[in-house]
């Protein structure tokens, strides 16, 4: 387990343009005096703002530790493809992150592990880091849970060979657990993201981390640590100063404050 935390954030469609770019001015503003990021390489972090404000936020966090990368992206290479944002777009305007296959995008847009695997292999070969939300749809037990976890990673990774090189982040989210009141339980996630990252260790030869988003708040790092690389954070971060909290909860246990 690397003690290099990873914090990553979603706008999905809740905030306004002007109101993307307040928050990033103003977690711009924390990162950059925060313990955590005054080394280079002591913290990953992420956001995904509105595609429209791409643009803003990568200003807003030019020269600070915060990565910016869409919610989406096409499986296809530039071309007519209508109202689609290319990776190499991404790539072109600086981001270094995609967002893909949401369970919002799985059931809403019928997204297949067919297609999200392509969008994987376009992002890589671009030089983006895909972070891929997997998850049950209904709560398992752990053990069936882990099964499920593995197989939609294996799902996304493909047969060895057929995945250009490159680490994945996999953001394992219940999908019963998104939006709800209160995440899973600290065993429940502890269990499953263990059981995952040891199977992803075992079985492929790129990095790959695990983090845990769906309902994930502050204090639940700190249960979950070291059994996990990260969190992936929704509402909770909305607000700057509960970021900043995140943050130092975060530092605290890499040993950054």
């Amino acid at each position: 387990m690397s003690l290099k935390p990873v914090i990553g954030a979603s706008m999905k469609m809740y905030f306004g343009y002007q109101q993307t770019l307040e928050w990033c001015r103003a977690v711009s503003g924390i990162i950059a005096s925060h313990p955590l990021t005054q080394q280079e390489g002591q913290a990953t972090l992420f956001t995904f703002p509105s595609a429209p404000a791409i643009e803003g936020a990568l200003q807003a966090f030019r020269g600070t530790a915060m990565g910016v990368g869409a919610q989406n992206v096409s499986s296809e290479p530039p071309g007519a493809w209508t109202g689609e944002v290319s990776a190499a777009m991404l790539q072109e305007m600086g981001c270094r992150y995609v967002e893909i296959g949401h369970a919002e995008r799985r059931r809403h847009f019928f997204e297949t592990d067919e297609l999200i695997q392509r969008k994987v292999n376009i992002a890589l070969q671009h030089g983006l880091t895909p972070v891929v939300c997997i998850g049950e749809p209904e709560q398992l037990s752990p053990a069936d849970a882990t099964r499920v976890a593995i197989e939609q990673a294996r799902q996304v990774l493909g047969e060895p060979g057929t995945t250009p090189q490159g680490a994945v982040i996999f953001a394992w989210e219940p999908q019963w657990a998104i939006g709800a009141p209160q995440p899973a339980g600290d065993d429940y996630i502890r269990e499953v993201c263990s059981g995952l990252r040891a199977w992803l260790q075992d079985n492929t030869p790129d990095p790959h981390r695990v983090i845990y988003g769906g309902s994930a708040g502050p204090g639940l790092l700190s249960q979950l640590w070291p059994d996990v690389d990260g969190l992936f954070l929704g509402r909770f971060a909305h607000q700057p100063e509960a970021y900043r909290a995140i943050l130092d909860e975060a530092a605290a246990l890499s040993g950054a404050l």
